[in-house]
């Protein structure tokens, strides 16, 4: 027969590295506490408890801030939102654990264990996805998926699933590398871009093919520093900026997908051919990784405020 759980076991919660101790109002991660305040504190037990539901604000409003309190509802609400994502190292644009649902409320998304698994919510939620036990999740990385579970996470947008975001990152910045370089050699190489294009076409089109080399190479310059630099930095508008660029970013991208007919007396026709049609697929793959590392807000101004 098994043993009923205790009042203490009933209190604590886990989730990826962390534990909510509920009764002695503390939250842990791998056993080192972390600071929140009781509000923050509250509003997280109130999504822990519902995990994988909506919690509307109206709902934490009536358990956190009642009606004989007399507060900024929805600053306070949004800062202890803030300070939650904060301690939890979550982010609105690309949650792990708290995800924003537009003028409504909040979800927990990340699968939750309690120290029995029987009635709760989140246990029963911890269930459906299949968690991983505590313990094992306790090695595992900050930078895990959105959930760390079997079957993993679906990106909403995409339906593939959710990588980690430190890989995805990685790989973009690599793709501007790569630009980069093929931008400095080029205009290192100007010369021998000349001599090779007026083997192959008259003067006037020999001379318009270096032009475009060395005005595209001059904009594409800064152009990948300045992605270079917000991966780098995590700039978290980055999926919005580069929906804003990406019509540029594909016409300069096509453009150099010609580059390797340049080295064609070296590396010949075919390998040419295959060198463009790789490139040609680029500049989509560049838009895929930044939809896949910086999910937008459906609601800007949501987003703007948590």
């Amino acid at each position: 027969m098994a043993t009923p759980p205790s009042d203490r076991e009933a209190q604590l919660l886990r989730f990826s590295v962390f534990e909510v101790d509920l009764a002695a109002g503390e939250l842990r991660k791998n056993g080192r506490r972390l600071r929140l305040q009781e509000q923050p504190f509250q509003v997280l037990a109130a999504l822990l408890e519902n995990a994988g539901s909506v919690v509307t604000r109206e709902d934490l409003r009536q358990k956190i801030w009642p009606a004989d309190t007399f507060v900024d509802f929805d600053h306070s609400l949004n800062t202890a939102v803030n300070k939650i994502r904060e301690s939890l190292g979550d982010s609105a644009s690309s949650p792990r654990f708290v995800e924003t649902i537009a003028r409504r409320g909040y979800r927990f998304i990340a699968p939750v264990d309690s120290a029995h698994a029987s009635s709760s919510p989140s246990a029963i939620y911890s269930a459906a996805k299949s968690a991983p036990s505590s313990s094992s999740r306790s090695e595992t990385s900050e930078d895990e998926p959105l959930l760390a579970s079997t079957p993993r996470a679906l990106h909403p947008d995409l339906h593939v699933p959710v990588p980690r975001r430190s890989l995805v990152r990685a790989l973009f910045a690599l793709i501007q590398v790569m630009y980069l370089c093929f931008y400095l050699s080029a205009l290192s190489r100007l010369r021998g871009i000349d001599h090779v294009a007026t083997r192959f076409l008259t003067g006037r089109t020999a001379l318009f093919l270096v032009g475009i080399v060395l005005v595209t190479g001059a904009v594409g310059i800064p152009l990948r520093f300045y992605l270079i630099s917000s991966v780098a930095f995590d700039f978290r508008k980055l999926g919005v900026k580069f929906r804003r660029l990406f019509p540029f970013v594909l016409v300069l991208d096509l453009l150099w997908a010609l580059g390797p007919f340049l080295l064609g007396p070296q590396i010949g026709i075919g390998l040419a051919f295959a060198a463009t049609a790789a490139l040609l697929y680029v500049p989509f793959s560049e838009r895929t990784l930044v939809r896949m590392a910086y999910r937008e807000s459906r609601d800007p101004c949501l987003l703007m405020l948590v």
